[in-house]
């Protein structure tokens, strides 16, 4: 039986050179026109066995394969690879996990080795970025079994050292791995693909090993099914002459002009019929095509095509696709099953909006690992029902974040009769994550800032010896502040509770200060107090806290100094107030 080619996912940590990878195959730039260089959404391209015979030349010889070809998809991320499933597994048969030579395995990485043995979806780790290796000689588009042969034995060496330490890693987390030209057996070792990206080094041999390992292992996997179509939605957009059009992988049986499908929703799924497919041409990335596509009446899997229906009216990415016999297809119920989106939600959070269900559930992920909570969430554009039921959150949730949601015209002028509603929208999740955490972080310390103004903070210091500059009226004295901060206008206790007066003026040499911070060395004016009397050299003096300021001040931030001189403040107070502050 003929054999279709297999889907291979692209994964790895943010900018290990997944694109650039792929751009290496095809020939194309796609990387450099995405936002900020970083894929964001699922791009598919067919690579024919013709092309791999072409490319791979100089080491393959005279050997040929029933492979078709490869379908490689370009993921955003590691959570895209999830919600990218067929037949309840993985839609890719086999993955390529590119991993930076220089940096070895990071979060994302581990996390994508997570993901795939969780899906036992079998892949290869392409070893990147060859070309940075101190004293390396680089060739374009020279296989790695070739190009090795030419470096100086100080640059084999600093190459051994780097990749034998991502094998070490790569133990650690219980994968046996080796250079795929030293392993004997591939369904003990994943094989170890040194490449660079940037200079087409060693692409030869990694497609050659994802042909081989696909015709010796997934031969029974990859049989061309005639059933009907299955397949998953990348993307929807408007084209000039076609209105909405949707990108797919059809990853099993045959899709037809005229079948009849069922496409998922955010409700009950739409059914209705193709009017058209078309077919990006060979080496043709979906997302940026160079060429226009051919319109084709039949297709079999697997394949990453464009196609136009008659009604795709709530259809979201991300979404399942099948060929049903009519509107009372069992299948459709199950599709509706597989297309619902569940993100745990809390009663207080954060309002998150996605242009697809990939990019909710990557936000969604993203969110969850930042400890961030999530109230409400949704597909679509920032709408003004999102910002009246946002804005009656408290002021830490009353947040949206949008990853390629855009604020409908309705929503931005509703915004502005929302001062304290703040939107955060980006092309890239992770970006919008740091900029949401940013904000809080600003926020509290806007906030702790506030509230420090508003009632004294713990704080005390010690009268500096040879420092009286003034003994009374007011007294000025040298100081040196051990812990918090002292400000103008703070009243001052003793460690027995006495009274010791009231600052009215900080200074450093002739200039006024507003405060003066724990290890500063300033001259203080105390009003209501006699140097001799009330205060002397060596004194340590605090700052007198009032209780509703002390309660208030439980729910900050302190530095330990801070804490310590609050108990011993406390313990003061209540030398003659047993219940202060409770």
């Amino acid at each position: 039986m003929a054999i279709r080619q297999p889907v291979v996912s692209v994964l790895g940590h943010v900018d290990h050179g997944k694109t650039k990878l792929l751009d290496r195959i095809r020939g194309t730039s796609v990387q450099a026109r995405e936002a900020g260089a970083i894929t964001q959404h699922i791009g598919a391209t067919e690579v024919p066995i013709d092309h791999i015979y072409k490319m791979c030349g100089s080491i393959i010889g005279g050997k040929k394969f029933d492979v078709p070809g490869l379908l490689f998809i370009d993921t955003p991320g590691h959570q895209s690879f999830v919600t990218l499933r067929a037949r309840g597994g993985s839609l890719a048969d086999l993955a390529v996990l590119v991993i930076d030579v220089r940096e070895g395995l990071m979060p994302q990485t581990i996390e994508s080795i997570r993901i795939l043995r969780q899906y036992k979806t079998p892949f290869v780790i392409a070893l990147n970025k060859i070309d940075t290796i101190e004293g390396w000689i680089s060739e374009e588009g020279r296989p790695f079994i070739l190009s090795e042969r030419q470096q100086q034995d100080h640059t084999h060496a600093v190459f051994d050292e780097k990749m034998y330490n991502v094998i070490a890693q790569l133990a650690q987390e219980g994968i046996s791995s080796d250079r795929y030209d030293r392993i004997d057996d591939f369904t003990k070792a994943v094989a170890l693909v040194p490449i660079s990206a940037k200079a087409g080094e060693g692409i030869q041999d990694l497609l050659l090993v994802l042909i081989g390992l696909a015709q010796r292992f997934l031969e029974t996997q990859l049989e061309k099914g005639e059933g009907p179509g299955k397949g998953t939605i990348l993307e929807i957009k408007e084209e000039r002459g076609l209105g909405k059009t949707l990108d797919m992988i059809l990853y099993s049986g045959t899709l037809r002009k005229g079948d009849t499908i069922a496409m998922g929703t955010r409700g009950a799924p739409v059914v209705t019929k193709i009017k058209a497919i078309l077919k990006p041409k060979p080496l043709d990335e979906i997302r940026d095509p160079r060429d226009r596509f051919d319109s084709v009446k039949e297709l079999h899997a697997a394949a990453g095509v464009k196609i136009s229906t008659q009604n795709c009216e709530g259809v979201i990415a991300g979404a399942p696709i099948i060929v049903v016999k009519g509107p009372n297809d069992p299948a459709i119920k199950a599709l509706a099953e597989e297309t619902s989106i569940k993100i745990e939600t809390q009663e207080n959070g954060v309002t998150i909006k996605a242009d697809a269900i990939g990019s909710l559930e990557a936000l969604a992920y993203e969110a969850k690992a930042h400890n961030i909570p999530i109230r409400k969430y949704g597909i679509g554009e920032i709408t003004r029902r999102d910002i009246v039921e946002t804005a009656y959150a408290d002021k830490k949730n009353c947040v949206i974040l949008g990853f390629n949601s855009a604020l409908s015209k309705d929503a931005e002028a509703e915004l502005a009769n929302h001062e304290d509603l703040k939107v955060f929208s980006n092309q890239i999740v992770y970006q919008l994550i740091d900029d949401y955490i940013e904000w809080v972080e600003e926020s509290k310390k806007q906030t702790d800032s506030d509230k420090r103004a508003v009632f004294s903070f713990p704080a005390k210091f010690v009268v500096l010896p040879n420092c009286i500059f003034r003994a009374s009226k007011p007294a000025i004295v040298g100081v040196r502040v051990l812990a918090g901060r002292i400000r103008p206008g703070e009243n001052l206790i003793g460690p027995d509770g006495r009274d010791m007066g009231r600052i009215k003026s900080i200074r450093i040499g002739e200039d006024v200060q507003k405060e003066a911070k724990q290890g500063d060395e300033v001259a203080v004016a105390i009003e209501g107090v006699t140097v001799g009397r009330q205060i002397d050299e060596e004194n340590v003096v605090y700052v007198d806290l009032i209780e509703s300021g002390y309660k208030q001040l439980q729910g900050l931030e302190l530095t330990a100094d801070e804490k310590m001189t609050m108990e011993e403040t406390v313990a003061i107070k209540r030398k003659e107030e047993p219940f202060w502050g409770m």
